[in-house]
């Protein structure tokens, strides 16, 4: 967690189909081993997230509960910080906000991705030249230095907000990969013929051209979903991450601040790194899963 990582991960490939899942597709994917590993380990941390604060007696996870530095026993699963505070409600409510601000960032990375590649593949002309601009324009400018800048002069930071941010700085990426995709699917007869029968431009985007990109756009997300956790999750690392909760984060933040490793409390750092690594890992895993299950180039291999 000691550099901050590349808020543009790389696209699905690039030869992938643009086709509707379908039941050839549901075949294949009960049977890929990385999108069932994947989605697997991905449900069940999303489960302890959401089930795991609904089991504790305390909704504070920063509550000064038992003793202090005390390693994991039966009576604390994760052991406790050098302040009383249980490691394992901190790694719940911390999974949790992890997993929100993914689903904030991812989603809203998404939509503005989508509505700019989609209209500036289609259109093209002078709208995908000021569109084409615009995504330029954000792509260049340092993005993990405006949310820095932004995080430090906030008074108050959720992890809502945290997303919105995310968000609304990591879409370009996308948007220029959609826009690609666009410009080869609106020349084909079918959109021609929805052309004809007097359809509008949105129309014809959301009914011809998303749904055959609709596996192409499962993945994009999943990469927004993670790039947004990773981005999220290294923002908390120098301590400006939320200022109400606890997120994955947030727990590394505080054990590097007081100095859990040097103290030999691996209870402390070890499940929240762990925690974060298995959410971005899992995605990426099930990510490629899916690029083999959509494109028949690399299942056939």
């Amino acid at each position: 967690m000691s550099t901050l990582p590349d808020p543009a991960p790389e696209a699905p490939s690039a030869d992938a189909p643009v086709a509707k899942p379908g039941r050839e597709s549901l075949h294949y994917a009960v049977r890929n081993p990385k999108l069932i590993i994947g989605v697997t380990l991905v449900a069940v941390l999303l489960a302890v997230g959401v089930i795991g604060p609904m089991l504790l007696d305390s909704g504070n996870p920063n509550e000064y509960v038992g003793p202090q530095a005390a390693a994991p026993d039966g009576t604390y699963w994760m052991g406790t910080t050098t302040f009383g505070q249980d490691v394992y409600a901190q790694f719940v409510h911390g999974l949790r906000a992890t997993f929100l601000v993914g689903v904030v960032g991812g989603a809203i990375a998404a939509v503005i991705a989508m509505v700019v590649g989609f209209l500036a593949g289609y259109r093209g002309g002078v709208t995908d030249e000021i569109l084409n601009m615009l995504t330029n324009v954000v792509l260049v400018i340092p993005a993990l230095a405006v949310l820095l800048i932004i995080n430090a002069y906030m008074g108050v930071r959720s992890v809502a907000v945290q997303g919105l941010f995310i968000g609304l700085t990591s879409w370009p990426w996308a948007a220029r990969a959609i826009r690609a995709q666009t410009f080869s699917l609106r020349t084909r007869e079918f959109v021609d013929l929805a052309r004809l029968s007097g359809s509008g431009t949105w129309r014809i985007v959301f009914r011809e051209i998303a749904p055959n990109m609709s596996s192409y756009l499962f993945m994009m997300f999943i990469l927004l979903f993670g790039g947004s956790i990773l981005i999220a999750s290294s923002l908390d690392f120098i301590g400006l991450g939320p200022t109400e909760g606890v997120s994955l984060g947030l727990m590394l933040q505080s054990a590097q601040q007081w100095s859990a490793l040097q103290l030999g409390m691996w209870w402390w750092f070890i499940p929240p790194g762990a925690g974060i690594t298995a959410i971005v890992g899992a995605l990426y895993v099930a990510n490629v899963g899916l690029d083999e299950v959509f494109n028949p180039k690399l299942r056939e291999s």
